[in-house]
């Protein structure tokens, strides 16, 4: 989408020179709040545009609407600020301009900023960077989510992760991660008395056979970046082996690694796998004939969430 302030830009030589002219200028910073306790252009306010308060936080910085407005965001990369003057137009604002290249490109010319740290390198928090070293699940913090279904509806449900470790050299990953197939449960059946019976079942000898193969075992034989490995986008191919009801075969997906606080990171995944690969056939119509309403799709859709901590943290 296109605003009618597109075309309203201001260079990074001429912005001095515009604040000088027209004092009653309003300069928006569009960036997060401890972004702007940073690093700031000199009698800037904040209003950040990722904020579902935006307009309203710009209505108590730039009350009329008819004031010249500047705002900026990070570089010349960044939409930010083609997002705010998107929001600017349809909120009936009528003399917005832009800064072209945003506070690079200020940086750049040699303007002087405000803020904690404005002699710090600006990290742009786009891609992923995981420093080597050993890393253990945090149990409690991770969720294996899974789904299966039939011709008449789809049940949803947990299983929990039993423990795992991983090492990180040169941003590859190995390791492996066992999930204990006990505690398998349903959700969507919560309260009925078929969930109980759905739970049994899955634990028997149709699924899973759980008294024989209690854990599940994956093995991470190499997980390596996608480059430029984008921190919201699948940045990890993983590959590696599940042994599931004593048979091993291979499983490679995409996932999203993502940093936290404290040397932490996080594992996200979604993704199908064909349940026959690893024996557990009931059901299924390529393996048995005149199932009636005992049909089960083959495939099975798992969501991944797991939540790794530096192995030194837990001494």
């Amino acid at each position: 989408m296109n605003s009618k302030f597109d075309q309203n830009i201001i260079a990074a030589s001429d912005l001095k020179n515009l604040l000088a002219e027209k004092p009653g200028t309003v300069l928006i910073d569009l960036l997060p709040p401890e972004h702007f306790a940073s690093r700031h252009i000199p009698g800037a306010q904040n209003a950040c545009v990722f904020q579902v308060s935006f307009l309203d936080d710009l209505a108590i910085a730039a009350p009329n609407k008819q004031v010249p407005i500047v705002v900026y965001g990070a570089s010349q990369r960044s939409q930010d600020a083609t997002m705010a003057l998107e929001k600017l137009d349809r909120a009936g604002y009528a003399n917005a301009s832009f800064l072209a290249g945003g506070l690079e490109a200020l940086c750049g010319a040699g303007y002087d900023l405000e803020g904690k740290a404005t002699d710090q390198k600006d990290d742009p928090q786009t891609t992923v960077t995981l420093p080597d070293g050993q890393y253990t699940v945090d149990a409690d913090a991770s969720q294996v989510e899974w789904a299966g279904r039939n011709p008449n509806t789809r049940h949803i449900g947990t299983v929990d992760i039993a423990k795992g470790v991983v090492d990180i050299e040169d941003r590859t990953i190995t390791g492996k991660v066992e999930i204990d197939m006990n505690t398998i449960h349903n959700i969507n059946l919560k309260g009925d008395e078929l969930q109980p019976l759905l739970e049994a079942h899955l634990r028997s000898d149709d699924f899973f056979f759980t008294k024989m193969f209690p854990k599940a075992v994956f093995t991470v034989k190499e997980a390596k970046s996608i480059e430029p490995a984008w921190l919201t986008a699948p940045n990890y191919h993983v590959n590696g082996e599940l042994n599931l009801r004593g048979v091993s075969a291979e499983l490679e997906f995409d996932a999203t690694v993502a940093p936290l606080e404290d040397s932490v990171f996080v594992l996200e995944a979604h993704f199908d796998i064909d349940r026959t690969r690893w024996h557990v056939i009931y059901g299924s119509t390529r393996f048995f004939e005149h199932l009636g309403m005992h049909k089960v799709f083959d495939l099975l859709s798992f969501q991944i969430r797991m939540v790794f901590v530096p192995q030194h943290s837990l001494c």
